[in-house]
């Protein structure tokens, strides 16, 4: 499948709306976006993406976003792309941008949607078709960061690494992040430096190893971040505490490493 990055200015137009199902007494319009890279126009280029709507029987629903989607994909429209994996909200590969937040549809109760459900990708990210953004970049990002345990002594030959409960302590609100993108995808710094800025969720996990007591390469972890772009594009805005679907905050986890940038030099 062809891979293709929508221009920041193209419109979604009206797609297809699919009737009621029969019977239902008791429905939920969703509205999903939809963008196929194969959907051409005669000049060979894409079609500017769509909003389907699809209506529910919420008699015959689970609780949440993701269960509807699935529900739409089984019974309404087989062609509806989208990732999921577990459904427990531990894997992140159902994050996308439902009634306007970045969020993981799993753990997203239709309760909490009023009115229509808007579904869209997470925003500012190639589409590789509907729900599916491309994330190529962002694991890119997330490898230079070098995210494992590294050292320079030998391991102990009949033990483990070990570190205090104190230590261990200072990796509560950080070794949750399961790299769903939703904090990076919220936060304008990283819309317009992608290439650059690695963004709220790598930067945390960047900052989960250079407190690690097991780590020996502190130094040359913050070397790797001392950057203009790397890390100073954090304006503190916050998006991305708001939108992280784990409760985690990752911009207290950059102002920490700004912390420590600013003590090494003195």
């Amino acid at each position: 499948m062809v891979e293709f990055t929508l221009p920041r200015n193209s419109k979604v137009r009206k797609g297809i709306k699919h009737p009621t199902p029969e019977g239902a007494t008791n429905t939920k319009t969703f509205n999903i976006y939809r963008f196929d890279p194969e959907d051409v126009k005669e000049d060979g280029t894409p079609n500017n993406p769509r909003l389907d709507t699809y209506e529910v029987d919420m008699d015959s629903c689970g609780p949440m976003v993701l269960d509807a989607i699935i529900k739409i994909k089984d019974q309404t429209d087989s062609t509806l792309t989208f990732r999921r994996s577990c459904r427990e909200g531990i894997c992140g590969s159902c994050a996308m941008n439902i009634d306007g937040t970045n969020t993981l549809a799993c753990t997203k109760s239709i309760e909490e949607c009023k009115g229509a459900v808007n579904i869209y990708p997470l925003p500012h990210m190639p589409v590789v078709k509907d729900l599916v953004p491309d994330l190529s970049n962002f694991y890119a990002q997330y490898e230079s960061i070098q995210p494992w345990l590294q050292t320079q002594t030998p391991a102990p030959s009949n033990s483990e690494r070990l570190q205090s409960p104190e230590d261990r302590e200072k990796l509560d609100g950080l070794y949750e992040c399961i790299l769903c993108a939703c904090c990076s995808t919220s936060c304008p710094s990283y819309w317009w430096n992608p290439e650059r800025y690695l963004g709220p969720a790598v930067l945390l996990h960047a900052y989960r190893w250079i407190i690690d007591s097991r780590d020996e390469m502190t130094g040359e972890r913050l070397d790797n971040l001392e950057d203009p772009f790397r890390l100073y594009r954090c304006h503190t805005i916050m998006n991305c505490a708001k939108t992280c679907p784990k409760g985690l905050n990752p911009g207290k986890a950059i102002a920490e490493i700004k912390k420590l940038m600013v003590e090494r030099k003195f």
